[in-house]
């Protein structure tokens, strides 16, 4: 491949985060008297305005205040994260150095707002590799549009063509692949299915095998 960019999504990519969100999504809808389903949990990963919001009312109706149930369920998160720490998803600072080595330009391209981005790469101390970190709150629209991904590319000076994405969830594997990149998807909560598969350059079992695929 000729890569001159790889383009990362944060929680469940690079951190192990992505399981604190299967968690506190059904504790913070329960406070507000809902029941979340773990399918409907999974559905949520890494997607962006305006359909996160349009979403859980179209389960639980219009007077759903989604804001009011994600600033609960991101203060009961971060609670458990400053007591447990965030912990690098395997394979991460390997890739990464190996990147570094090659020349090869290590962005961020996360659905997380982007003080708590800083905040859990600093944490993990992973943010010095990155060139750029872009954040969906950045475009007009969230994951899977294409939004964020077409915003990186602008923002590195470089095609689509000339970047992989590395996605670990469907809606960002589908933001990367109508934004025209070559998309990796390192599985974390669940493996993909038939119909994403189409979608994949590649699937690996952890950050450094994409090494692999540079050579």
């Amino acid at each position: 491949m000729n890569i001159k960019a790889v383009l990362f999504d944060m929680d469940g990519t690079l951190i192990d985060t992505e399981r604190y969100y299967r968690i506190f999504w059904p504790k913070a809808m329960a406070e507000f008297g809902y029941h979340m389903t773990d399918e409907q949990v999974l559905s949520m990963r890494s997607l962006g305005r305006p359909f996160a919001p349009a979403r859980l009312r179209s389960w639980f109706g219009e007077e759903l205040d989604y804001y009011a149930i994600r600033a609960r369920r991101t203060e009961m998160m971060e609670e458990c994260l400053d007591r447990e720490g965030v912990r690098l998803k395997p394979g991460a600072v390997e890739i990464l150095e190996e990147l570094k080595r090659r020349g090869i330009i290590a962005a961020v391209a996360t659905a997380t707002p982007l003080e708590r981005t800083e905040k859990y790469l600093n944490a993990t101390g992973i943010r010095p590799y990155f060139s750029h970190i872009i954040s969906a709150t950045q475009v007009k629209e969230g994951k899977p549009s294409p939004d964020i991904y077409l915003y990186a590319c602008e923002q590195l000076g470089l095609t689509p063509g000339e970047c992989l994405a590395v996605e670990d969830a469907p809606n960002g594997i589908l933001a990367a692949y109508r934004a025209g990149l070559s998309v990796v998807m390192v599985p974390d909560q669940t493996k993909p299915d038939e119909e994403l598969e189409q979608y994949l350059y590649a699937c690996v079992g952890r950050l450094d095998d994409i090494k692999e695929l540079l050579a």
